[in-house]
């Protein structure tokens, strides 16, 4: 098979303790999955089903990379997240072997254009330029399940400059990975290379160039992001 323009690069994620890499298909997003989060965004946690939306693989960002503050905003804002790698793909999974399609773990910050965002729900219209930009999705290394187990708790927190915004626990998600899997797995079908960002917790806020955004996971470190001069 020859091409007519030179194959787009793949993207993928850095994995902790080796050489190999874990190539990227799809990008997941778990909107207001913690309650104070889904409050301060003017939802009612206990009335609303999961809801997801999407940002292009090559969104991703390394650990310390210095990502240019976006054209089209004057609000850009942190989002904290517990990421999901699936290693076994599937559709209508059950809840109780979801666990079994995860292939790992990573520490990720959904960087998002919330003016754009806002304009974007007052008139009903799709958010992607709001969520799926470029540089839109920080995110560490990748740490094997069969290195850290299952993450059902742990302290998740940000800082900005040393300054901490994001404090809750992984315990106070909505939707547990689990049902993440399962629920989006009866939308579309899921594979090998998959991410999930499983939401943010509250205490979401600006970043102006120059700040250093530090997200951090109980049992899989940091996720450290400058923020670098404005494009366009």
């Amino acid at each position: 098979m020859t091409w007519a323009i030179p194959c787009p690069a793949q993207s993928f994620l850095t994995i902790a303790g080796s050489d190999d890499h874990f190539p990227v298909r799809r990008i997941y997003c778990v909107g207001q999955n913690y309650a104070a989060h889904a409050r301060e965004m003017g939802s009612n946690p206990d009335q609303e089903p999961p809801f997801f939306f999407s940002k292009p693989a090559d969104a991703l960002v390394a650990d310390g990379a210095t990502v240019p503050y976006p054209p089209g905003t004057d609000s850009l804002h942190h989002e904290a997240e517990l990421v999901v790698a699936i290693g076994v793909g599937g559709a209508g999974i059950a809840r109780d072997a979801a666990l079994d399609h995860v292939w790992g773990y990573a520490v990720g910050n959904d960087l998002t254009r919330r003016d754009i965002q806002a304009s974007a729900k007052k008139i009903g219209r799709p958010w992607d330029m709001a969520k799926g930009f470029d540089h839109s999705a920080p995110c560490g290394l990748l740490h094997p399940v069969s290195v850290t187990g299952h993450l059902t708790s742990g302290a998740i927190s940000l800082t900005v400059n040393g300054e901490t915004r994001q404090s809750s626990n992984l315990s106070d998600l909505i939707w547990p990975v689990a049902d993440v899997i399962a629920y989006l797995s009866s939308l579309v079908a899921l594979a090998p290379g998959d991410l999930i960002f499983t939401g943010t917790p509250e205490g979401v806020g600006p970043l102006v160039p120059g700040d250093q955004c530090v997200v951090e996971i109980e049992g899989l470190g940091q996720l450290t992001t400058q923020i670098g001069d404005k494009t366009g």
